[in-house]
């Protein structure tokens, strides 16, 4: 599975300016991440707490573009586009921000402890655990491979930014 997760980092596309995002979001996926920057799954994976909250915030620029109210066409929902069944498994009400944060952040930390790898647990994210099984990596769906290239290239973006 590595090799894949390597593969897709190298070729990663260029990450493009953010979108506008609102202080009060910012700060509230900041709280968010910094709440479980003490989690094993990062230890586990060699993540560090900077890390961790620009893997989050990428992750969530690009599922939601900050956009609370985001409504996917396969119905995920608000900031971390959580579908409903997510969110009811992980107990949180995908329409409230910090719940959806919350749930968002919990769903990625629980695929980085079951993949290892940030590339591979974005995928997961993006097109479900039994996929990136199924497949033994990222799975070759455009959408996952972009998902996962993009989130990655916004990483990049914002860890330059704290150099």
């Amino acid at each position: 599975m590595p090799e894949r997760a390597e593969d897709a980092r190298s070729e990663r596309m260029r990450a493009r300016p953010a979108p506008p995002a609102r202080p009060e979001i910012l700060a509230l996926i900041a709280e968010t991440a910094a709440r479980y920057a003490g989690h094993e799954a990062l230890r586990a994976t060699g993540l560090s707490a900077s890390d961790w909250v620009a893997l989050f915030q990428s992750n969530i620029e690009i599922e939601s573009a900050y956009n609370p109210d985001a409504r996917s066409h396969a119905g995920a929902i608000g900031l971390g586009q959580l579908m409903p069944d997510t969110a009811r498994s992980l107990g949180v009400d995908p329409h409230d921000m910090a719940q959806n944060l919350d749930g968002s952040a919990r769903y990625l930390l629980m695929r980085l402890a079951q993949f290892g790898s940030p590339e591979l647990a974005l995928a997961a994210y993006n097109a479900g655990a039994g996929a990136v099984i199924r497949h033994d990596g990222i799975p070759p769906y455009p959408e996952t491979i972009g998902h996962v290239r993009k989130v990655m290239a916004v990483f990049d973006r914002l860890q330059g930014e704290t150099l």
